[in-house]
């Protein structure tokens, strides 16, 4: 399982760095397998490589410090392009109905919150906040 940072650029996760959301690079098996083990919410982004808004968030909300410290204390977080690889059969398991679509999911497959579209660094860590503070 490799961590990849919010900037796209692969390195290795350290205690004191904090420059965005680490990104687990896992097929989901192994996402689900870790999330149950650490007893956390899965995070993810379900996005396209075509869509803008999927772009802005990438560069301009996931970089930010502030938002990788919410995150990454409080989910295991993976990104998913829903057209390729395993996108498309998690696309079942995940209705989509825009891009990007953020999903907070227990564990068991139940999706705790549903978000789509883009969203400011504020609101995204306001909801990461929320739904930590209701499980």
């Amino acid at each position: 399982m490799a961590t990849v940072w919010a900037d796209g650029k692969d390195k290795k996760a350290k205690a004191d760095e904090s420059t965005g959301i680490q990104f687990t690079e896992a097929a989901w098996a192994a996402i689900v397998k870790k999330a149950k083990a650490e007893n956390k919410i899965i995070f993810l982004d379900a996005y396209a490589s075509w869509c803008g808004p999927c772009k802005l968030l990438q560069k301009n909300v996931f970089t930010r410090s502030d938002v990788g410290e919410v995150f990454n204390k409080n989910f295991i977080n993976v990104k998913v392009d829903m057209e390729r690889g395993e996108g498309p059969q998690l696309a079942r398991l995940f209705p989509l109905e825009a891009y990007p679509t953020l999903f907070f999911i227990e564990p068991s497959g139940k999706i705790v919150k549903k978000v789509i579209g883009y969203q400011s660094p504020e609101a995204l860590i306001s909801i990461g906040k929320s739904v930590v503070k209701d499980i």
